[in-house]
C-alpha cells in the first residue's frame, strides 16, 4: 500500500485571524469558516491545507502543551521574483513581514511571513 502525502495541518488559535492571513495570501477560503473548529482547503498542487484550533487539539490529546514558537513552515510558490516582491509587499503592509525578499544562493527568489500564529511562511519563485 502507497502512503501517499494528502493534508498538512496547522494548530491556531484563532481561526479568524489564521484564515484572514492565508486569504490575503491569496487561498480561497470561504467566508463562513471563520468560527468553525477545523477547516480544509484545497489547494491546486492537489495537497490539502487544515487548520485546526487548539481547543479540538486537546479535547483529542487531553494535555497537549501550547507549542512555544514556531509550529510549521510553509513554503508558497509564486510565479516570479516580481510576484515574490509584490506579494511581500502587500503581507508586510498588514503587519506579516519578516524577512524582506532577497536573492538566495540557491538561486531562487526568497521572503519570509509571519503568520498570526507565530509560523514562518516562506514565498519562492
Amino acid at each position: 500500500m502507497a502512503i501517499i502525502p494528502h493534508t498538512a495541518d496547522v494548530v491556531v488559535k484563532d481561526m479568524g485571524a489564521a484564515l484572514a492571513f492565508y486569504r490575503l495570501l491569496g487561498l480561497t477560503i470561504p467566508a463562513g469558516d471563520d468560527h468553525a473548529p477545523q477547516v480544509e482547503v484545497a489547494v491546486e498542487s492537489g495537497w490539502t491545507l487544515g487548520f485546526v484550533l487548539e481547543n479540538l487539539v486537546r479535547e483529542a490529546v487531553p494535555g497537549w502543551p501550547t507549542p512555544v514558537g514556531q509550529r510549521v513552515t510553509l513554503a508558497f510558490e509564486c510565479d516570479d521574483a516580481a510576484a515574490v516582491d509584490s506579494t511581500y509587499a502587500t503581507m508586510e503592509a498588514a503587519g506579516f513581514g519578516l524577512r524582506a525578499p532577497w536573492d538566495s544562493p540557491w538561486g531562487q527568489r526568497y521572503a519570509f511571513l509571519c503568520g498570526p500564529d507565530g509560523n514562518r511562511v516562506d514565498l519562492f519563485a
